[in-house]
C-alpha cells in the first residue's frame, strides 16, 4: 500500500524550502506579513488574511443563494406527479426540511472543527485514513467530474424563453444556459469582489420574489385569483401513491431544492472568524428557507390546479403568476426566476471552483500546481474553468425531455452517498472519540441522534432508487430509471481506479513512497506536493 509522511515546508519568493519541524496539532500561527496558518487534523494550512472577505451576511447569502436556485420554482409539479396527492406532496417538503436541518447540524460540527476550504474532502480524509488517499481520490472524481452548475443553467434558458414566448427547443434553451454559465465563470474569475456582491444582490432579489409569492398565496386562499380558484386542500390525500420509488424520487426533488446547506463550508479559508460566522449563517439561512418553502408550496396549491401543475413542467411559478395577475405577470415572473437561477449558478460555480482548487492544493489531481493557483486574477480561475467545462459538457449531453430530471438526479444521488459517509464518519467519532479522536473540538455539536437520522436518511436515498418503478412512475421519457445511479457509481469507481494506479501500483513497481509536503507559496497560500522518495530514504523521516 501507499505510504505517506506529512511535512510542512515554507517557500520564499526564491522558492527555497525550509523544513518546519513544529508538531502537528490544533495550534495556530501568524507570520509578520499577515499570513495566518492552522494545524488541523495533522494538516497545515496557510491563507492570507486579506483574502478573508466573507462575513456573516455574505456567508448567509452564499448558502441562501445556493439553496434557492430553481428547485422551489421548478420541482413542485414533478413532486406532485410522484406523490400523487397534494397532502403527500406537502409532507415530502416537511421530511426534506427535516433532513436538510439534520444535514446542516452535521456540517456545522464538521465546519467548526475543521474551518478550511474544501468541505467534504477534509471531513472524509479526517476519518477514513486507511487506505491512505482512497477517500480523497474517490471524492476528487465525484467533485471534478460532476457539473453541478448545469441543471440551473438549463432552467435559466427555459425561463428566459418562456418570458420571450419562444418555443423551448433543445439548442436554444441550452445555448442561453451556456451563456449564463459562461457569465458566471467570467465574473468569479476576473472580479472576485464584484462576484460576491452580485451574489448577495441576487440573493436579496430571490427573497423578494418568494415573499411576493407567499403574500399572493394568502390572497389566493381568500379566493381572489384571475383564473378559476382551485380547491386543492379538499380531500388533500386523494390519489396518493405509496411506492418506494415514487417517494424517494419525490424526496430527491425536495432535497435538490435544499442542496447548499453546506455551501459556506467550501470557503472557510476565505471567511472572517469562520467558526463564529458559520454558527450564525448556516442555521439562519436553512431555517428561513424551510419556512419559506412551505409557504410557497401552499401558495402554489392555492392558485394552481393539480392538472395545471402536472402539465406545467418546470415553469410552475410562472403559471402561478399568470393565474394570479395575468399573462404579462407570467413573463415578469419568468425573468425573476431566471435571475434566481443565475444567482444559483454564480453560487455553485463559486464553491465548486474552490473544491477543485483545494484538491489541487492537496496535490491529488494531475497538474495540481495549476489547479491550486490563484493566477492571474487572485481567484481560483483554473478550478472555476474546470467546473465550467464539465458543466457545459453535461448540460449539452442528455436528450431534451430528460435533461433537467437526469441532471437533478445525477447530482442528488451521489450526494446522498457522500452525505452517508460524512455522517457515518461523525458517528464513528462520537463512539470512539476518546480513543481515536482525542483532539476533536468542534464549535458546535450535531448530537448523535441527529447524526444517525441524517445517516439513515441518506442510506435510504442511496438504496431505494434501485427498486423498479411502474410505467407511470419513471421520471424519464427515454432513459433507464437507474441510469443516474450507474453513472454516479461509475464516477466513484473512476476515483478508486485512479487511486490504485497512482497510490498503489506505481509506487510499488517504482520502488518509492509518496511523501506529502505542505508548501507555503510566495502568495501566502499553502498547498501540498507529493515527492517520490526511495523506500530507504523515506524510512528516515
Amino acid at each position: 500500500m501507499a505510504e505517506s509522511t506529512d511535512r510542512v515546508v515554507e517557500a520564499s519568493s526564491k522558492k527555497s524550502p525550509v523544513l518546519d519541524t513544529r508538531p502537528a496539532g490544533d495550534e495556530g500561527l501568524r507570520r509578520a506579513d499577515g499570513i495566518s496558518g492552522l494545524y488541523e487534523g495533522h494538516v497545515f494550512e496557510a491563507s492570507p488574511d486579506d483574502r478573508r472577505q466573507i462575513g456573516v451576511f455574505s456567508a448567509s447569502l452564499l448558502i441562501f443563494n445556493r439553496v434557492i436556485g430553481t428547485g422551489i420554482f421548478a420541482t413542485p409539479g414533478t413532486i406532485l406527479a410522484l406523490a400523487g396527492s397534494v397532502g403527500l406532496s406537502l409532507f415530502m417538503w416537511v421530511i426534506g426540511t427535516a433532513i436538510a436541518l439534520a444535514g446542516t447540524a452535521v456540517y456545522l460540527e464538521w465546519g467548526t472543527a475543521i474551518p478550511r476550504n474544501g468541505g467534504e474532502k477534509n471531513y472524509l480524509e479526517y476519518v477514513y485514513k486507511k487506505p491512505k488517499f482512497l477517500a480523497t481520490a474517490m471524492f476528487a472524481a465525484y467533485a471534478v467530474l460532476l457539473g453541478w452548475a448545469a441543471s440551473n443553467s438549463v432552467v435559466f434558458g427555459q425561463y428566459i424563453l418562456n418570458a420571450a414566448e419562444i418555443e423551448v427547443g433543445r439548442w436554444n434553451q441550452r445555448g442561453i444556459g451556456l451563456a449564463c454559465l459562461t457569465a458566471a465563470f467570467l465574473i468569479h474569475s476576473v472580479a472576485l469582489k464584484w462576484g460576491i456582491r452580485l451574489q448577495n444582490f441576487l440573493g436579496v432579489v430571490k427573497l423578494i420574489i418568494i415573499l411576493i409569492i407567499i403574500v399572493s398565496g394568502w390572497v389566493a386562499l381568500a379566493g381572489h385569483t384571475k383564473a378559476e380558484t382551485p380547491h386543492n386542500f379538499t380531500n388533500a390525500f386523494e390519489g396518493t401513491k405509496g411506492s418506494g420509488y415514487s417517494i424517494v424520487m419525490a424526496l430527491y426533488n425536495v432535497i435538490w431544492s435544499f442542496i447548499g446547506y453546506s455551501n459556506a463550508n467550501y470557503a472557510l479559508s476565505e471567511t472572517k472568524n469562520p467558526v463564529r460566522t458559520l454558527k450564525i449563517a448556516a442555521p439562519v439561512a436553512i431555517c428561513s428557507v424551510g419556512i419559506l418553502y412551505m409557504f410557497v408550496n401552499i401558495a402554489y396549491f392555492a392558485a394552481v390546479s393539480k392538472e395545471e401543475m402536472l402539465s406545467s413542467g418546470s415553469v410552475v411559478a410562472a403559471v402561478f403568476f399568470r393565474n394570479m395577475f395575468g399573462k404579462q405577470a407570467e413573463k415578469v415572473m419568468s425573468v425573476f426566476v431566471a435571475l434566481s437561477a443565475f444567482g444559483n449558478v454564480l453560487s455553485v460555480i463559486f464553491s465548486q471552483g474552490r473544491i477543485v482548487q483545494e484538491l489541487g492544493r492537496e496535490g491529488v489531481l494531475p497538474f495540481s500546481k495549476i489547479w491550486a493557483s490563484n493566477w492571474p486574477f487572485h481567484s481560483p480561475a483554473a478550478g472555476l474553468l474546470e467546473h465550467y467545462i464539465v458543466s457545459a459538457v453535461i448540460m449539452l449531453a442528455p436528450p431534451p425531455g430528460d435533461a433537467y430530471n437526469f441532471l437533478l438526479n445525477l447530482i442528488s444521488y451521489p450526494l446522498s452517498i457522500v452525505n452517508f459517509f460524512v455522517s457515518a464518519g461523525l458517528v464513528h467519532i462520537y463512539l470512539t472519540k476518546n480513543k481515536n479522536f482525542p483532539d476533536w473540538a468542534p464549535g458546535i455539536r450535531a448530537t448523535l441522534p441527529v447524526t444517525i437520522f441524517f445517516m439513515l436518511s441518506n442510506l435510504y436515498l442511496a438504496i431505494a432508487p434501485y427498486v423498479p418503478p411502474t410505467a407511470d412512475q419513471n421520471v424519464y421519457e427515454q432513459l433507464p430509471y437507474y441510469l443516474h445511479c450507474v453513472v454516479a457509481l461509475g464516477l466513484f469507481a473512476a476515483g478508486a481506479i485512479y487511486y490504485v494506479v497512482w497510490a498503489v501500483l506505481l509506487p510499488r513497481f517504482g520502488g518509492y513512497v509518496l511523501v506529502k509536503e505542505t508548501v507555503v507559496d510566495a502568495d501566502g497560500w499553502s498547498r501540498s506536493v507529493f515527492t517520490r522518495l526511495p523506500h530507504a530514504q523515506a524510512r528516515q523521516l
